[in-house]
């Protein structure tokens, strides 16, 4: 998965990461700072968190973490690993580039074990870099642009299905399933929901359809009047929508109003029912969603959906289970390593054959998952649904 960004250069990015990550990060004030080396505090393996907790994503970042804190109850109650107990320390990237840089520094200086997060893209990317430099496994659990495997870390593993799938399955639903054959598609800039729209415009001409707009917008506009004219003038038969729900809804409402042909839709950066809300359920009514599948979709996740509703009483995030399946997913591979040795951690990771919440779990060369797990949700009466 993500998130709003300012547009940065890569070069920018590269030289800031190279120099935080040269110095190191600062601990912060009143943490302890543990020896990379041991990744670990008191008997502790230290988990690294990384993810928005501040900014317009903050809610996904804060669904996240609850996740996460689920899991790890659930496994240091059950006697831990190999006799020691978890403990997560979190770290806010802000869906930002140089915020999560800088957040990364901080979490290997606090002697991170490894790290479980990653929902900006964006932020996702140069972070990695980090951890790459500093040998530090990372199971990435919601960004999913293809340029975080395409920079072939043996560190990284991303159990969210990528852009790649993700584009295949929009292009699907858009043209075989609805008979599109002119697909607008519009993004932010940002680094996923740039990846997802020119990902999904090579599907769709691959597949033999027209892209009549192909555009960008501003992430913090709310007035979107001259792009929806553009559309309506355009007459798709299917919009595709990659960025992020805060303005999507916002994109939803006025296309609906001003009467655009076609269906529209939007990817998974946009999947949150928070959409709905600013939409309006009429607006939103019939927008599709393609995601990798949420708890309430999950026969496995029942129990995770009722102690998550439980201990926090609210439903869990979009990238709730996705999280959840993380820490487990790094726990079963420190548990097969026999140690908190990093290369060690790294080899079992490689080695991934899990059954989770969400899939089955299990690792390409290139640390992707093996088979996607994207879907496609329909907003019905107010609600994401199953399609038929």
């Amino acid at each position: 998965m993500k998130h709003t960004l300012k547009k940065i250069g890569i070069s920018t990015a590269i030289l800031s990461m190279a120099v935080l990550s040269a110095c190191g990060g600062n601990a912060p004030a009143g943490s302890s700072s543990a020896g990379s080396a041991g990744g670990s505090s008191g008997g502790d393996i230290l988990v690294g968190l990384q993810f928005p907790l501040s900014g317009n994503e903050a809610k996904m970042g804060e669904d996240m973490k609850h996740a996460a804190e689920m899991a790890v109850e659930s496994i240091n109650g059950a006697g831990g690993l190999n006799g020691k107990k978890i403990k997560l320390i979190a770290e806010d990237d802000a869906c930002d580039p140089q915020t999560a840089t800088a957040a990364a520094n901080k979490l290997v200086s606090q002697g991170v074990t490894a790290v479980v997060g990653g929902y900006c893209s964006g932020a996702t990317i140069p972070a990695t870099g980090v951890y790459h430099q500093n040998g530090i496994p990372m199971v990435v659990t919601a960004a999913n642009a293809k340029k975080i495997a395409d920079q072939k870390f043996p560190e990284i593993f991303m159990i969210n299905g990528t852009t790649v799938h993700q584009a295949a399955v929009a292009t699907d639903y858009m043209m075989k399933k609805n008979n599109g054959k002119k697909i607008a598609i519009i993004h932010d800039n940002s680094g996923y929901a740039k990846d997802l729209a020119e990902r999904t415009k090579a599907e769709v001409e691959a597949a033999g359809g027209q892209v009549v707009v192909f555009d960008a917008v501003n992430p913090d506009e709310s007035d979107f009047s001259s792009l929806v004219s553009k559309l309506k003038q355009a007459k798709p038969d299917a919009t595709y929508w990659t960025a992020y729900y805060k303005a999507g809804g916002l994109f939803i409402k006025q296309f609906k109003q001003q009467g655009v042909s076609g269906i529209i839709g939007v990817g998974d950066g946009s999947n949150d029912k928070t959409l709905i809300e600013i939409a309006g359920k009429d607006a939103a009514e019939g927008t599709f969603i393609t995601t990798s599948p949420t708890a309430e979709f999950l026969p496995e996740a029942k129990k995770f959906l009722d102690d998550y509703k439980a201990k926090y009483n609210a439903e869990p995030g979009p990238y709730s289970a996705l999280e959840y399946d993380g820490i487990n997913v790094l726990a079963d591979a420190i548990k097969r390593a026999g140690s908190t040795d990093k290369p060690a951690i790294i080899d079992a990771l490689k080695k991934t054959d899990l059954k989770t919440l969400s899939s089955q779990v299990s690792f390409s060369e290139e640390g992707t998952l093996k088979k996607s797990n994207f879907i496609v949700l329909q907003v019905k009466n107010g609600n994401f649904a199953a399609t038929e």
